[in-house]
């Protein structure tokens, strides 16, 4: 008897305590989303996109109803078996192609299909009129808005039409010290080269830069690469520079403080989202370099006028890479049409087991409130709930006795409110890091912490993306942004860097007992249940 119920609105029950749970979860990972999390049986609900998301990345319907049937508990209805097959075989239905003189043509053998895309109201509007039977023009400028509207429709296409080489720039990875790229880092690469777009999602920890890197490698082409701050893009100008034949005056830094353009070019979200006048003010440097590549770290945060930008980008190669493809706004869907489908995915516990990331315990502490905040929290309204708990000062003690339990250790204290970053900051008389400290502060206390001269650091969210700070081993989440998932997979990817010594890391997640702060908490951990990860509840009294 398997570990999973498979029930006909598609969620699938699996029995987290079966002996067969583990491997389960790994296999539907591919293909289902994980909704709930309690203690014994989880929730995965198989979607369209996840099926068309496998689709892309190789799998087929046998595959799935393959997967399903072999952990299945009792017989898989056959409206889903039916539901999976059908949904499956539409992605590719329709393609987008080159057709004669090199214009661009949504085309398909299924002309009922091609009748009913052509027909839509929204797509109609981007179409030039009919290629014979088969196929219609498409407008030049159209190819990622065709894509996002094929797939609204539930019809989402291949695409094709072939991408623009670049400028060649000559890129190779370098073998110093010894390094090599490890096999799924590899295959990540190949897969997406194979693809011509698409996402790759990775541990934090696991050499998502890298992959980056090994891209760059195999096109040999001036690239854009896409980050959240200035601090992640010295970081990956330093990797580069490690780990390529790149020299300093390849790589340019294109942010709020340096405004260089190079064969290797580093931007951040931020300049590029940058308005005067109504207008994005440095949208040129998106075709300032004729790119044969553009790589956009930790996708999943895209903010919305970078995804209208992308939809003019259709002829540039596009790597995404994410730790998790999960986005709280729902837009999954503009990724995959507008960056490209997910092509590798690796499994946190996997890479886990062949040593490339630190192991992690994580822990949930309940803490309870005094009796003047409970009363406040009582009479507040629901929008004051979240931030009177997440900031409650009985969260004090409970980080000085977690300091004292892991004394010497790397330890991030990271917090979403910067009130409370400030008081605690200054109750423990450590240094913080918020989005107000100057950049070159910043990189100065992340080395010294990575040095050992500074073991704990307050933060904030700025910390959450694409910091490398290898030897931190412990994290306390003293409150977060809601019931945000991608933000509990950054976090926990802060620790995950394998330690020189081998050492665990240690995950600890500050919650106020029977308030809102407990409900969003047991919405994050859904995505470390996904990964594997269990939680340990502790009482707060018994940290004495």
């Amino acid at each position: 008897m398997g570990p999973l119920i498979v029930q006909s609105d598609k969620t699938a029950l699996l029995e987290v305590d079966h002996p067969d749970a583990a491997d389960a979860r790994h296999d539907l990972a591919v293909f289902a989303e994980l909704e709930r999390a309690p203690e014994h049986i989880h929730t995965y609900r198989i979607t369209r996109l996840g099926l068309w998301n496998a689709r892309a990345a190789g799998h087929d319907s046998d595959f799935v109803i393959g997967v399903l049937d072999k952990y299945a508990k009792f017989p898989i209805p056959s409206t889903v078996r039916q539901d999976i097959t059908e949904t499956m075989s539409r992605y590719g239905r329709l393609s987008i192609r080159r057709g004669a003189e090199n214009q661009l043509e949504l085309y398909s053998t299924d002309r009922a299909v091609l009748l009913e895309a052509s027909r839509n109201k929204k797509i109609s509007l981007l179409l030039d009129g009919p290629v014979g039977n088969d196929a219609f023009k498409i407008q030049d400028w159209a190819r990622g808005q065709v894509k996002q509207e094929l797939l609204k429709l539930g019809w989402p296409a291949e695409d094709f039409a072939g991408y623009a080489e670049g400028t060649p720039h000559d890129i190779e990875l370098s073998s110093a010290d010894g390094w090599k790229i490890r096999d799924y880092q590899s295959q990540a690469v190949d897969k997406f080269w194979a693809g011509g777009s698409g996402v790759v999602v990775l541990p934090c920890g696991a050499g998502k830069t890298i992959v980056g890197a090994a891209a760059m490698a195999t096109a040999k082409t001036n690239t854009l690469i896409l980050v959240t701050n200035t601090v992640s893009a010295r970081q990956w100008k330093n990797e580069l520079l490690r780990r390529t034949s790149l020299t300093e005056e390849e790589i340019g830094e294109y942010s709020g403080s340096v405004k260089e353009i190079k064969p290797v070019t580093i931007a951040t979200y931020q300049i590029l989202t940058t308005k005067r006048k109504s207008e994005y003010a440095h949208l040129a440097l998106l075709n300032a370099n004729d790119w044969g590549l553009i790589v956009y770290d930790e996708v999943h945060l895209l903010p919305a006028p970078i995804f209208k930008m992308s939809a003019d980008l259709q002829a540039r190669r596009r790597l995404g890479l994410t730790a998790t493809l999960v986005r709280e706004d729902g837009k999954e869907g503009d990724v995959f049409s507008l960056i490209g489908p997910k092509r590798f995915d690796a499994p946190w516990k996997e890479i886990e087991a062949q040593g490339y990331i630190a192991p992690a315990a994580c822990f949930e502490v309940r803490i309870d409130m005094g009796e003047d905040e409970r009363f406040a929290y009582a009479i507040s309204n629901q929008d004051e709930k979240y931030r009177l708990a997440a900031t409650s000062a009985v969260k004090i003690p409970v980080i000085q006795k977690l300091l004292k339990k892991h004394a010497g250790e790397p330890t991030l204290i990271i917090g979403q409110y910067l009130d409370q970053i400030h008081a605690i900051s200054g109750a423990l008389k450590v240094p913080e890091i918020t989005g107000e400290t100057p950049v070159d502060e910043r990189e100065r206390l992340f080395e010294q912490f990575r040095l050992g001269e500074i073991t704990t650091l307050v933060v904030s969210k700025v910390a959450n993306f694409s910091v490398d700070l290898p030897e931190a081993s412990v994290a306390l989440q003293i409150s977060g942004s809601y019931g945000s998932r991608q933000e509990e997979a950054q976090r926990l990817g802060r620790l995950l860097r394998p330690k020189a010594d081998g050492r665990a890391a240690n995950f600890y997640t500050l919650i106020t007992r029977d308030t809102v702060d407990q409900d969003f908490a047991q919405n994050r951990q859904r995505f470390l249940a996904e990964q594997g990860y269990s939680y340990e509840i502790i009482d707060a009294h018994d940290l004495d």
